[in-house]
């Protein structure tokens, strides 16, 4: 992908730095640390890891809990901005984004801004296509991406941004090059890319590598692991951060150097999503302040 005519990113609002800083240094072994944990490398939960855990309440106590200070929000959770803010303020949490569906882009546009206004978050992401909406060529992908580049510029008259999130089928090559890079050129600078690591690696492909196509375009990565062939068969074969084959040696490194924003935690179907929480934040807490040491 050709990414000379990217322009710079609007800035992000790095709502979450003090609380990762902070839970940086007081992790185990990590207190006499001369440098903190990245600014730039923020991590915040995706709220569908959490769908089943009780109430929104109950959720947002969840990563509250796991010492994360931050969410990526499913749409509206089903429930009004005022009441959204209360809860927020309550467990001491911000919105770095939400997932929004490409449909409701199109014929709510305007009642999406306004609720995503009033929770103080700028960025929306496309999340899913369902199979009946995947172009089948690299001229379905280049025409959809068309598309979600004029929303991409209809929203920056708000102040918003959008990001497009992958699964694998998005990893499918036309000529070499994949349907999500096809997608990304034709959309434009405007739309930044919010890769899911897991999905990258079970579509073939190898996620260090794959990152540097969005370099200057990264919002954010969806952190999550595959679990080794065979295993965690109830779970989908997901694993929490650091517990599968992914190698994030390599991945954290690539991502840092595409300009990630921040590192997004997300399990399809957790056993345990307090878990998934909790041991994945510290993974990554301590890798990327080992990373930032280097």
């Amino acid at each position: 992908m050709n990414n000379n005519t990217a322009r710079p990113l609007a800035a992000f609002r790095r709502r979450t730095l003090l609380a990762c800083l902070g839970a940086a240094l007081a992790l185990p072994g990590l207190a006499h640390a001369q440098s903190p944990a990245p600014a730039a490398s923020p991590v915040a939960a995706q709220m569908y890891t959490l769908r089943d855990f009780g109430s929104l309440e109950e959720q947002f106590a969840a990563v509250e809990r796991a010492g994360i200070a931050s969410v990526e929000l499913v749409g509206d959770q089903g429930i009004e901005a005022e009441e959204m803010n209360a809860l927020l303020a309550e467990h001491e949490l911000s919105v770095s984004s939400s997932h929004v569906p490409l449909d409701d882009l199109r014929h709510d546009l305007d009642d999406v801004v306004d609720f995503h206004r009033a929770v103080g978050n700028d960025t929306l992401v496309i999340p899913y296509l369902a199979e009946e909406a995947r172009p089948d060529s690299a001229e379905g992908w280049r025409v959809l991406g068309e598309e979600i580049g004029g929303l991409a510029s209809r929203l920056a008259e708000d102040d918003m941004r959008l990001a497009y999130h992958n699964h694998d089928f998005e990893m499918r090559t036309f000529d070499d090059r994949t349907a999500l890079e096809i997608l990304m050129q034709a959309a434009g600078p405007e739309v930044l890319a919010e890769i899911d690591l897991a999905w990258v690696a079970r579509g073939g492909l190898d996620p260090a590598d794959y990152l540097a196509n969005f370099e200057g375009r990264l919002f954010a990565v969806h952190a999550k692991d595959n679990a080794p062939a065979g295993t965690a068969e109830d779970e989908r074969g997901f694993a929490i951060p650091g517990q599968g084959v992914l190698d994030w040696g390599e991945i954290l490194p690539a991502a840092r150097e595409a300009g990630v924003e921040v590192y997004i935690l997300e399990h399809d179907q957790p056993r345990d999503a307090q878990a998934v929480m909790t041991e994945g934040h510290r993974f990554l807490d301590e890798a990327l302040a080992a990373l930032h040491r280097e």
